[in-house]
């Protein structure tokens, strides 16, 4: 039985990739700053821009489920403003959450992973052709995908495998950020493939194969999960 790890657990992606997870048989912790249980997991509150928290954290983790051996690296905040209008503060949380936590979580995660194991990054369709207002959001996705490249090469020889999933425009409360629900819904189905929405599960689907034993010989790899929008 492994112990893998979630960030960002309590949103919907979180929530079902952390079920999946269960499901697949694994022990999970689940971090967040909201601290709603999720039944069947260890549910840890944790600030992702507090280091030490993130330490204390995977030390939690290891004491009370045995060292990590999947990480998922999954929170993301996604304040929306023009870019001229974005204070350096709110730049600086952005990229403190969706970039430089990252970075941390996978040192501790790696740390722990002496016999191998696997790590999915969390990217975004918007790294491809951009978004307004979310211009802090769209750099670190774009991060997240160059530092699976990185750690895909770095930790192999560990038997670490290092991937990312790219979702599209997935039902959750990130699509709150938007004014018209009926209109930004048909806007995505105009441009996908498929037409309808995906589901959660649909992405924790993806990231139970990549942490799984069938992914065995991928790595360093970006899956896009977005119904035929984006095609890699």
């Amino acid at each position: 039985m492994t112990t893998a790890l979630v960030t960002g657990a309590a949103g919907a992606l979180g929530r079902a990739i952390v079920r999946r997870l269960a499901a697949d048989g694994h022990q999970v912790a689940a971090l967040d700053l909201d601290a709603s249980a999720l039944e069947g997991a260890l549910n840890l509150k944790v600030d992702l821009r507090d280091a030490d928290a993130i330490e204390a954290a995977f030390a939690e983790t290891a004491a009370r489920l045995g060292p990590v051996g999947i990480l998922v690296n999954n929170a993301a905040i996604y304040p929306a403003r023009p870019f001229l209008e974005v204070p350096l503060a709110e730049y600086e949380d952005v990229h403190a959450v969706n970039q430089r936590a990252y970075w941390l979580m996978a040192q501790h995660a790696a740390r722990q992973m002496t016999s191998g194991g696997a790590i999915v990054n969390v990217a975004s369709i918007t790294m491809h052709g951009g978004w307004s207002d979310l211009a802090a959001y769209v750099a670190t996705k774009g991060a997240a995908t160059s530092l699976t490249r990185a750690l895909a090469r770095e930790l192999g020889p560990g038997e670490i495998r290092v991937n990312c999933v790219s979702p599209g425009a997935f039902p959750t409360a990130a699509e709150e950020i938007h004014e018209d629900p009926e209109a930004y819904n048909r806007f995505v189905l105009e441009r996908q493939a498929l037409q309808r929405r995906g589901t959660p599960e649909e992405l924790a689907a993806v990231v139970s194969f990549l942490t799984g034993p069938d992914a065995s010989f991928v790595t360093g790899q970006t899956i896009e999960v977005n119904g035929g929008w984006v095609m890699a």
